[in-house]
């Protein structure tokens, strides 16, 4: 793909990667096939934000509500994540990646914690981008778990007690990362569903009815593009 010049280009894209199932559904396949050719878009759209400078992509890959689908569906998602880990690891090793990890894996199973810290500690000295990934995730969870961090933390708990933004950011699972500047939705819907809520007050929004297995980087391209020509204020 030849590389389109882009003016303006943002600091961190946030993904929800809707649309696995419908894809499926549509080209009559298993429903698990669409999380595999979803998985499968990933990496070049990483490749793709390394050539263009982006500093940080966050891919909302299991959500808290995830947990509620069938328990053969749950176990393929945990499954095809731990499968995909060592790969992965290795190639983002190469590829200078940092991967850092948002929500609660506490749910998760020891063995998937263990491999996922081991990944963190792996790669946490690349420079090249930060990919962050979003399991066990929903945005009124993290606030929650945020706030009890610093009820937990405080020495002595009054009546008065008050908790400030910058108590709160310090909390957040996403503490030390900016916040998106672009947030993109695949498959059609037009909602947040609880993603990143503290942190996208002022993200820009770019929704597409292409399925996530659709969503190329000629179709990040777009996005970019759409996002370039828009006037942030942030209030002002």
């Amino acid at each position: 793909m030849k590389k389109v010049k882009i003016q303006n280009i943002p600091k961190h894209v946030a993904f929800i990667m809707d649309g696995n199932r419908r894809w499926a559904r549509e080209r009559k396949l298993p429903l698990l096939q669409g999380h595999k050719n979803g998985e499968d878009r990933i990496e070049p759209l990483v490749d793709m934000a390394i050539e263009y400078h982006i500093p940080y992509l966050t891919f909302w890959a299991f959500s808290t509500e995830n947990w509620k689908r069938s328990p053969e569906e749950v176990g393929y998602l945990l499954s095809l994540y731990k499968r995909n880990l060592d790969k992965t690891v290795d190639v983002f090793r190469k590829k200078n990646v940092q991967v850092k990890v948002i929500g609660d894996l506490n749910k998760f199973p020891r063995d998937l914690q263990q491999k996922t810290a081991r990944w963190i500690e792996l790669t946490k000295k690349n420079k090249s981008i930060t990919v962050i990934l979003a399991l066990s995730y929903g945005g009124r969870d993290e606030i929650i778990r945020a706030v009890n961090k610093i009820l937990n933390n405080k020495k002595q708990i009054t009546n008065n007690i008050k908790i400030t933004k910058e108590d709160l950011e310090k909390n957040l699972d996403t503490a030390g990362i900016p916040d998106p500047d672009l947030m993109i939705r695949t498959g059609g819907e037009r909602r947040l569903s609880g993603y990143l809520l503290w942190q996208m007050e002022y993200a820009e929004f770019y929704f597409t009815e292409k399925y996530w297995p659709e969503f190329t980087p000629e179709e990040f391209v777009k996005a970019l593009q759409d996002y370039s020509e828009r006037i942030r204020r942030f209030g002002r």
